[in-house]
């Protein structure tokens, strides 16, 4: 400020405000122009969509100000982006499945002959999860699309085989017996070869082995359940159902 006579002068901050030394962010985050706080955790020895249901019910009881909401991030958000992700991705591939199957044999029974090897794969799978206490994640869901794939490849070696039979002229039970036979090492090697291949996964315990656990454990149940199916479930539906086709 000027004086009366014209100079300037000066004012000690002191005279116009007070300092006090008090605990404060050393951070102040933002996000669309409003303060945000980020609270993290680590969760362990269960799933993170238990985990952070139980908490969203906790936090139900707190009365936060005017102002304040929460939001879960982190693991639990690319979960549910995956999650998503999965509905649409699970029902496409299966239906894309169902379509090759009724491309490759030409008719419906056929196709929904083999399409029942899904099923029981999926219940070893689940069954296993279960046994283990591994909570159904996204590399879980995965496993089950992979084993999906290998029960119907197993269904597929012995519809085909049984087909070629009946061809050659042999009844409905003598080419499903036959082909039974000349198939059992086939599909017992190749269910094998995948169990065995995914086995230290399954047993694993370092670092990254709660993503790669839950996905071997499916796959490896899922194919012991969908073998033993496959092999004597799936030629009993064919007998049960070769007749049925008006051609045959």
């Amino acid at each position: 400020p000027r004086g009366t006579d014209g100079r300037l002068g000066f004012v000690p901050l002191s005279a116009v405000a007070s300092f006090d030394i008090a605990p404060g962010p050393n951070q102040v985050s933002r996000e669309d122009g409003k303060r945000r706080i980020v609270v993290s955790a680590n969760v362990r020895g269960r799933d993170i969509g238990s985990f952070v249901t139980e908490a969203q019910q906790r936090l139900e009881s707190l009365q936060l100000p005017a102002g304040y909401w929460t939001r879960w991030g982190g693991t639990f958000e690319n979960l549910e982006s995956a999650r998503q992700r999965l509905m649409i991705v699970v029902p496409v591939a299966l239906a894309l499945v169902f379509t090759l199957l009724f491309a490759m044999f030409g008719n419906v029974r056929d196709g929904l002959i083999v399409f029942t090897g899904i099923p029981f794969a999926l219940t070893g799978g689940i069954a296993a999860l279960w046994l283990r206490g591994i909570p159904l994640s996204i590399s879980a869901a995965v496993g089950f699309i992979a084993l999906s794939g290998q029960a119907v490849l197993n269904g597929v070696v012995m519809l085909t085989v049984f087909q070629q039979l009946r061809n050659a002229g042999m009844s409905v039970l003598d080419a499903v017996k036959q082909g039974s036979e000349q198939r059992l090492r086939t599909v017992l090697m190749t269910a094998l070869l995948a169990m065995l291949g995914l086995l230290p996964m399954a047993l694993s315990h370092g670092i990254g082995s709660e993503t790669q656990r839950p996905l071997a454990v499916v796959i490896i149940a899922g194919l012991i359940s969908a073998t033993l199916l496959t092999l004597l479930v799936l030629p009993a539906l064919y007998v049960l159902f070769a007749g049925t086709d008006p051609n045959e």
